[in-house]
């Protein structure tokens, strides 16, 4: 089965080249970068914010591919505006003062929220909230930087509504009780699962992954099992089983799928495996699934933005996740 990474090339803009380039075409890109980011930036007009806005109710429509799902834990329209609120920042690579500056946001919203810096990547940080209980600990993970190419890249979906996925299911665990005997759970956004500036795409095994690299080296022996969020969100989504992930965790998360009344969104198995922020984890022993709607139409384009995204779609995903951390805390 061929393997694709979760920044594959097949796409259009995609890189096919190396990063560094004549003086004359940088000059070039970043006029165009300008361009593209005013609409969107932090910085910009308050008719970036309209912009925003729209792209916001856009998302709020009726998406009828998606089921509704039948249970309320989880607050679809909350994680739509932590979209929003990330890309507000424009795009947020690795080290850059856009993703600083997202990151003291991110740090509140989590639980007993600390940062973990990423050896070996100076600037690089993972952060990570956590409910108290017994080990091995369960995680849910999302990545929260974006990818340097196309100019302009926002990531709506890849993976600011991970991110909000991770926030927002956070947010639900801490208004529960927690049952005694309870397991850990861990919210974790990774830095790093993009490229560097400069690296092949043939490289990214090797070279991307940073942060979950680092958090599965530093953790594993503490981890009983991890959910990966990348790529939730989309209108009309759906998330078969990534050939490559753990099926008996896959298993208990469609069974949660099924109770939050998604079930026919988790169904099948995808067509190629990933290589994403699960694989460092499966690679060190620990169960691991990757959440990832791979036939995205704008995956790795700058039309990656708000606008594509559902409510119905981020809530499947939302819903779903909230039920199997509240199951799987309590299995033995």
């Amino acid at each position: 089965m061929p393997v694709r990474r979760a920044s594959d090339t097949g796409r259009p803009g995609g890189r096919s080249r190396a990063w560094i380039v004549a003086a004359g075409a940088v000059v070039a890109a970043v006029l165009v970068a300008v361009l593209v980011l005013i609409p969107r930036g932090e910085e910009a007009t308050p008719a970036a914010g309209r912009g925003l806005d729209a792209d916001l109710a856009a998302a709020r429509r009726t998406d009828a591919a998606v089921p509704a799902a039948t249970t309320r834990r989880f607050d679809a329209d909350r994680a739509l505006r932590l979209v929003r609120l990330q890309l507000q920042a424009g795009p947020r690579p690795s080290g850059s003062p856009a993703l600083e500056r997202v990151r003291r946001s991110l740090l509140a919203r989590l639980p007993r929220a600390r940062r973990e810096a990423v050896p070996g990547h100076p600037g690089l940080f993972n952060l990570v909230g956590t409910i108290p209980g017994r080990r091995p600990a369960i995680v849910l993970a999302a990545h929260y930087d974006t990818q340097i190419e196309p100019a302009g890249f926002v990531g709506a979906n890849d993976s600011a509504a991970g991110t909000a996925v991770v926030l927002e299911a956070a947010r639900a665990l801490t208004g529960t009780k927690r049952p005694a005997g309870a397991r850990e759970v861990r919210f974790v956004l990774l830095d790093g699962e993009e490229l560097p500036p400069g690296a092949a795409d043939a490289d990214f095994l090797a070279q991307g992954l940073r942060g979950s690299k680092a958090y599965a080296a530093a953790h594993a022996r503490k981890l009983g099992a991890v959910v990966v969020a990348d790529y939730v969100a989309g209108r009309g989504l759906r998330l078969p089983r990534e050939p490559g992930s753990d099926e008996e965790l896959w298993a208990r998360v469609r069974a949660a799928a099924q109770r939050a009344g998604v079930g026919s969104v988790f169904a099948g198995t995808g067509r190629v495996g990933i290589v994403d922020d699960h694989v460092p984890f499966l690679q060190a022993g620990v169960p691991a699934v990757d959440l990832i709607d791979w036939d995205y139409a704008y995956k790795q384009t700058a039309q990656d933005t708000l606008d594509r995204l559902s409510a119905r779609a981020i809530d499947a995903t939302g819903e779903t996740v909230v039920d199997w951390l509240l199951t799987e805390r309590r299995r033995r």
